[in-house]
């Protein structure tokens, strides 16, 4: 009796290593997520970091955020990613300032088996398994056929675009300039590249419209850009001479919508790009490469002063409030 009790026991005890060593190898790994943008300071990367951020809790990813001063600094990008690489992260999230200068450095991750996610402006580097966010080449069309749509008669256009050497800011550029090429109504396009900084690009906007009086229809390609060509338009008091189509949402645009100096803004979906870049990185990182698709387009929408008040409308402008609150 005794033997067969101490057989159950030793039985008893053996089955519960078992049960311990099963449960404690069901824990799943955390992975070890870099998001390196391009700035951290503008609303529309805040919306990207609210929706990474997301996704990280859900996946229980390790997730780094980081981003340089300005965003022309690509050299600061590199040294970021070759950091990230040091530390042993497993996948990048990426948005590259320069096409062709951050190629190198993504390559290099790459090499040393970190897996990469594109978003918002890619990169020239066949490492990047998924693109995420907005087709810029149709935004850029979408922002031409708003002014087109509304303003009557020949169109004398000014673009206000950022660094020549971001991918999407010179889709956006040739999306629109082939939109008002088809049109036949364009007697002339005017181009300047400034910082993407809002008092630089006033200064910068400012000067255009005095060169080129001319200009009835202006377009301004990302959120800094877009703030600054505002305040250049209200300051001028060219509001009722100048139409204007801005990028993305910022309290500063959306305030310049409601009384008339900006007429309509192609809004994006920052909070989207950081969830599904994040999202991407950790199915990546888990071996399930099949669901992830190779260009994924976020959302993209025009707001302007007819249903700037509509449910559909307030949530694209405010998505960060919302779902941070």
């Amino acid at each position: 009796m005794k033997r067969s009790k101490s057989i159950f026991l030793c039985v008893l005890l053996v089955f519960f290593c078992l049960c311990g060593c099963s449960s404690e190898s069901a824990i799943p790994t955390q992975h070890s997520v870099v998001l390196i943008a391009k700035s951290t300071r503008t609303e529309f990367w805040l919306s990207v970091f609210a929706g990474a951020e997301a996704a990280a809790t859900e996946y229980n990813v390790k997730l780094t955020i980081i981003g340089p001063e300005t965003e022309e600094d690509y050299e600061a990008q590199n040294a970021m990613v070759e950091r990230a690489v040091q530390q042993k992260a497993e996948a990048i999230v990426f948005s590259a300032i320069d096409f062709e200068n951050n190629a190198g450095a993504i390559d290099a991750a790459a090499q040393a088996g970190v897996q990469v996610v594109a978003i918002d402006s890619s990169v020239d580097s066949a490492a990047v398994k998924t693109y995420i966010g907005t087709d810029n080449y149709a935004a850029g069309r979408m922002a031409a056929q708003a002014a087109l749509g509304r303003v009557e008669g020949t169109l004398c256009v000014g673009i206000v675009n950022y660094d020549v050497s971001s991918a999407n800011g010179q889709e956006r550029e040739r999306g629109a300039k082939e939109a008002f090429e088809e049109s036949g109504r364009t007697e002339s396009v005017a181009v300047i590249n400034t910082l993407a900084e809002a008092e630089t690009a006033q200064a910068d906007t400012a000067a255009l419209l005095a060169e080129h009086p001319e200009i009835n229809v202006l377009l301004a390609f990302n959120e800094p850009t877009s703030v600054g060509a505002a305040q250049a338009v209200r300051d001028l008091g060219l509001s009722e001479q100048v139409f204007l189509v801005g990028f993305d949402s910022n309290v500063v645009t959306v305030d310049c919508l409601q009384e008339g100096s900006v007429d309509a803004l192609v809004v994006q979906n920052p909070y989207a790009m950081g969830y599904l870049g994040v999202e991407s990185a950790y199915r990546l990182l888990s071996g399930r490469n099949k669901e992830v698709e190779r260009v994924v387009d976020t959302s993209t929408r025009i707001v302007d002063r007819e249903n700037l008040f509509s449910i559909d409308s307030q949530k694209a402008l405010f998505a960060f409030e919302q779902r941070t609150n």
